[in-house]
Parts: structure tokens; C-alpha cells; sequence
């Protein structure tokens, strides 16, 4: 097994919270963690060393980089190099030529880890918002139920955000998530989560290449389809962290069609209906 990656700062690797134990043969799960990045170049090597540190030995990582101009594509080719590179698989870089949207990342991404014979797949931030420590329970809820997909969430009860949030944030996400649940009346707390973890058959039924959304909507979207489809959806919460270091990748266009993309969503079922 290779060691810890060395790009790394000095000093423990944190983890909060405590990553629990599972049992045999949960524990054995054959699990990859999908991560999109764009200039996360500080942020990366943290994360996966948090990953690696997981007692989940068949854990594997898929980061998918839109060419960043800060150079995190180089810096995970050199962490996959210290996990062993091809020959374990560890860890799998995915290099895309242009920043082509959240949505697209994880849609290559998810794929790959299919391919590549996965039986679960997570969906993760870069930034470390999404403490890896919850990652075994998320793993350990969808195997003790029959879940097509855990979300780890910040809207139900024992979920909490972080204190660096200010009032103007949580009032926006707040109403994004009301806004998305009325229109496409969707039974989830936390209808814009993007920690989750999915069941490979899951992932399959929701027919991955059609998907359209690019940016953050792709979340809402990947929920209505589990939703319409009838796969069970179990909520478990989390305590979601901010980013310490960069920029949130949000910006004018993402965020409009993330508003629109539920009523074009709500469009097309109706037309369905329809027919």
C-alpha cells in the first residue's frame, strides 16, 4: 500500500468527524470518490490525503480538472504518482481542455468510476467543505438500507452550516432550496446538497450521458431524476463546512440556470404526461 501523499503542509491529517468503523464486508466496499476541480490547487491535497487516511482500503479517487490555470491537474498527476499511479489505480486523473462546468465534470467523472467497476460512487467537493469523516456513514446508511442514493444534508435535523456563513447565504440557499421543492416537489430537505453517495444501479437508471445541466443545477437534476424514477432517497445529516482557501466557482450564469433549470425540468415532465 503507498504511503501518505508527501505534497502535503507538515502536521496531522485532520479529520472532523470521527470517521466511523464499518465491519466486514462493508468496509471492503468497492468505492470511488469522484471530485471535480477548478484551482483547487490548495485544497487538493488536503482532501486526498483525508481520503487515503480512511480506513477503506478499496476506496478509490477520480479527480476530474478543467484544465485549472493554477496548476492543480499537475499537482494530482504527482498524487496519483505517490499512491502508485496506474498500477494501483488509487487514484485516477481526469484531464478535460476547458472549465466546461460542474455538471459535465461529474457526468465524466461518474462515468469512469462505472467503467472502472465501481459498486458505490460519491459526488464531493474540492474546496473541503464536505469533511470526509461522513463518508463511512454515508456508506454505512446506503448499506443498510435500501437507498438508491444517501445525501449528506444540511436541512435535517442534527444538520448544521457553517458559522462563517453570514445571513445573506443562508437566507439564498434557504430559498433555493424551497424554491427548487415547490416547483418540482421533490421529498428532499436538502434538494441542492452535493455530498451524496450513489448506488452503481442507481447512477445506471439515470441514464448519465442525457443529463443537461452544466452547472450547480446538475445536483437538483440528478435528485428529480432518482425521484421520478422511484429510487429511495435517505438524508443523513452534516455539518457543511466553508471553503478556506480559493473562490467559490459561482457565478452570474451558473446561478441563472440553476433558477431556471427546475422549470424546464417541471416543462418537460408535464409534456410527457402529455403525450
Amino acid at each position: 500500500m503507498p504511503s501518505e501523499p508527501t505534497h502535503l503542509p507538515p502536521g496531522p491529517v485532520r479529520v472532523t468527524p470521527e470517521p466511523v468503523a464499518l465491519p466486514e464486508p462493508w468496509r471492503g466496499s468497492r468505492l470511488t470518490v469522484v471530485v471535480p476541480t477548478y484551482d483547487e490547487a490548495e485544497n487538493l491535497p488536503r482532501l486526498v490525503a483525508r481520503l487515503v487516511a480512511l480506513d477503506l482500503p478499496e476506496l478509490r479517487i477520480v479527480v476530474v480538472d478543467d484544465n485549472s490555470p493554477d496548476g492543480t491537474g499537475e499537482i494530482a498527476d504527482k498524487l496519483a504518482a505517490e499512491l502508485g499511479g496506474a498500477e494501483t489505480g488509487r487514484l485516477t486523473v481526469v484531464h478535460r481542455t476547458k472549465k466546461d462546468g460542474l455538471g459535465r465534470a461529474y457526468v465524466e467523472g461518474m462515468t469512469r468510476a462505472l467503467d472502472d467497476g465501481a459498486d458505490y460512487v460519491v459526488q464531493m467537493d474540492a474546496d473541503l467543505s464536505h469533511p470526509v469523516g461522513y463518508v463511512p456513514q454515508l456508506l454505512g446508511t446506503l448499506h443498510s438500507t435500501d437507498a438508491g442514493v444517501v445525501i449528506g444534508s444540511r436541512y435535517v435535523p442534527g444538520g448544521s452550516l457553517s458559522e462563517a456563513w453570514g445571513l445573506r447565504r443562508r437566507l439564498l440557499s434557504g430559498w433555493a432550496n424551497a424554491y427548487v421543492k415547490t416547483v418540482l416537489a421533490i421529498p428532499v430537505r436538502d434538494v441542492t446538497a452535493g455530498f451524496k453517495l450513489w448506488r452503481a444501479s442507481a447512477l445506471r437508471a439515470l441514464d448519465l450521458p442525457s443529463i443537461e445541466s452544466t452547472g450547480y443545477a446538475f445536483q437538483v437534476e440528478m435528485h428529480y431524476r432518482a425521484f421520478r424514477r422511484g429510487q429511495k432517497i435517505v438524508e443523513v445529516p452534516i455539518h457543511f463546512e466553508d471553503r478556506v482557501m480559493g473562490e467559490s466557482k459561482l457565478d452570474g450564469a451558473v446561478a441563472l440556470e440553476a433558477a431556471l433549470r427546475p422549470l424546464r425540468l417541471r416543462r418537460a415532465e408535464n409534456v410527457r404526461h402529455r403525450r
